[in-house]
C-alpha cells in the first residue's frame, strides 16, 4: 500500500510539471529568442534563461555533457505524454512508424537540417549514438588487413583510440600514436609529429578535431590534405566539435568525420551524427545490420541501423538542432570563444596557474585546461563548488577542465578567476 501511494504522489506531481514547461516555452521559447531586439550581455541574459539550470550555481562542464534547453525538453516530454496517451489509436503501417521506433527509418529532415551545419549531402550522415559508435562503425567497416598501420595521437578520447586497437589486436595492424606538444601552439608541429610516424603501410590516419583533455583545435584541414595526397584514409574524431567550433567536411576534406551532438550542440544523451565522403562510402562495410543493411542509395541510412530506439531522444535531437539554428551559428560559436578567451586572457596574469591548452586563440575555443601550484585537479573542482558553487570538471589528477558556453556569463567566470586568485 505504501508503495502504491508513493507511485501515485509520484505520477501527480509529474503531471502537474508539465503545463509550467509549456508556460515557460510559451513565455521564453524559440519565438522569443527569433524576435528578441537586444544587445551583448541583455541578448545573452534571455539566452540562460532558457535553460532550467538553478540560479546561485554554474555549470562549466560542458566537454562532457551539455544541458539540453527547457524546449528541448519539453519537445521530449510532450512527444512521450502524446504517445503514451494515444497508443490505441497510432495506424503504425500509415506514418506513424518513425514516432514510435525510431530506429529503423531514414530521418531525412533532421538529416539535412545536420547537413547544412557541417556541409554534406544528407546521404552521407548517419545519425548514430554517439562518436564511439561512429568510430567504430568506420574502423570496423574498413576492410584492414594484418600488417596495415593506423596513426592516432597520444592524447585520444577512449573513444578515439578503442576501435583501432581493437582492430590491431584482432586483424594483426600495427596501432601508432603520434606524441603530441603540451600546450600545442604552433601548428606545423603538431603536423610533423603526425607524418613522422608516416610510413607507406599506412592506411589510415585517425584523430582529434579538437583534442577532449586540452581543447586544442587541430590543424586537421592541413593534415587531410596530406593524408590524402599519400593516400591514406582520414577519421576525424570530432566529439567536442559540433555546436563548439566551424565544422565544415568538405572544406577540411577528411573521408570520415564522427561526433557526440549533446555536448556542445546540447542535445539529449544518445545524439551522434557520423558523416563519410560520397566517394569512399561504398567501400565501408554495414556493422549494424537491419533491413537496409545493403542499401546503396542511401549510404548513410545503410550505416544507421540500429532497430528500436528511443523516438523522444530523437525529437528531441532535433529540437537541439533548431534552437542552435535560431540563435545562429555564427553568433553561437562566437560567444563559446569570447568567453573562452576571457577566461584564458584572466589566467594568463596568474603566476600560481599553468595553462596547458593552447594560448594561440587560432587554436583554442571554449575548454581550457590549467593546474594550479600546490592543488590536485579534484582538490581543485572540491574548493570552486564549495567557495562559489562553480562546477568545471577534473581530469586526471593534475588538471581541471574548464568549458565556457552560451549559457554561461563573464560574471560567472569573473567568480572563478577570485577564487583562483585567492589560491596564490
Amino acid at each position: 500500500m505504501t508503495n502504491r501511494r508513493n507511485f501515485l504522489k509520484h505520477t501527480s506531481r509529474a503531471a502537474m510539471v508539465l503545463p509550467f514547461i509549456k508556460l515557460e516555452r510559451k513565455a521564453i521559447g524559440l519565438n522569443a529568442l527569433n524576435t528578441a531586439k537586444l544587445e551583448d550581455d541583455d541578448y545573452w541574459n534571455l539566452v540562460r534563461k532558457q535553460f532550467p539550470l538553478k540560479e546561485g550555481q554554474t555549470y562549466f562542464n560542458n566537454g562532457t555533457m551539455g544541458p539540453p534547453s527547457s524546449y528541448v525538453l519539453y519537445k521530449m516530454m510532450e512527444h512521450m505524454m502524446h504517445y503514451a496517451k494515444e497508443a490505441a489509436t497510432i495506424d503504425y503501417k500509415n506514418g506513424s512508424g518513425p514516432a514510435l521506433l525510431s530506429g529503423y527509418f531514414p530521418c531525412v529532415e533532421l538529416r539535412e537540417k545536420l547537413g547544412a551545419i557541417i556541409n554534406c549531402d544528407y546521404k552521407e550522415i548517419s545519425l548514430t549514438q554517439n562518436a564511439t559508435h561512429g568510430m567504430n562503425f568506420v574502423g570496423n567497416g574498413l576492410d584492414l588487413r594484418e600488417g596495415d598501420e593506423l596513426i592516432n595521437t597520444n592524447q585520444e578520447h577512449g573513444g578515439g583510440f578503442g576501435a583501432w586497437q581493437l582492430l590491431a589486436k584482432r586483424k594483426g595492424c600495427i596501432y601508432k600514436q603520434a606524441v603530441m606538444p603540451e600546450p600545442a601552439n604552433d601548428p606545423q608541429e603538431i603536423i610533423d609529429a603526425i607524418f613522422k610516424e608516416v610510413t607507406p603501410r599506412t592506411k589510415v590516419i585517425a584523430v582529434p578535431h579538437i583534442i577532449s583533455v586540452y581543447g586544442t583545435v587541430m590543424p586537421v584541414k592541413e593534415i587531410c590534405a596530406e593524408a590524402r595526397r599519400r593516400g591514406i584514409f582520414t577519421v576525424l574524431d570530432g566529439a567536442q566539435c559540433v555546436g563548439h567550433v566551424k565544422v565544415d567536411v568538405k572544406d577540411i576534406g577528411c573521408d570520415a568525420y564522427y561526433s557526440s551532438l549533446h555536448k556542445w550542440l546540447l542535445a539529449p544523451a544518445g545524439s551522434g551524427l557520423l558523416y563519410i565522403n560520397k566517394d569512399v562510402v561504398g567501400d565501408i562495410w554495414t556493422t549494424l545490420a537491419s533491413y537496409n543493411w545493403d542499401n546503396e542509395e542511401d549510404h548513410g541510412f545503410r550505416l544507421m541501423q540500429s532497430g528500436t530506439g528511443n523516438p523522444a531522444q530523437m525529437v528531441g535531437y532535433e529540437a537541439a538542432v533548431d534552437f542552435f539554428n535560431t540563435i545562429g551559428e555564427e553568433k553561437w560559436l562566437s560567444r563559446i570563444h569570447e568567453l573562452g578567451a576571457y577566461l584564458r586572457e584572466g589566467l594568463k596574469s596568474m603566476n600560481h596557474v599553468t595553462i596547458h591548452s593552447s594560448t594561440n586563440e587560432n587554436m583554442a575555443a571554449g575548454i581550457t585546461t590549467y593546474s594550479v601550484e600546490g592543488l590536485t585537479g579534484p582538490e581543485l573542482q572540491k574548493t570552486m563548488w564549495e567557495k562559489e558553487r562553480l562546477q568545471p570538471r577534473s581530469v586526471g589528477q593534475e588538471f581541471l577542465r574548464h568549458s565556457t558556453h552560451i549559457y554561461n556569463s563573464k560574471a560567472e567566470i569573473d567568480k572563478a578567476l577570485e577564487v583562483l586568485a585567492d589560491l596564490a
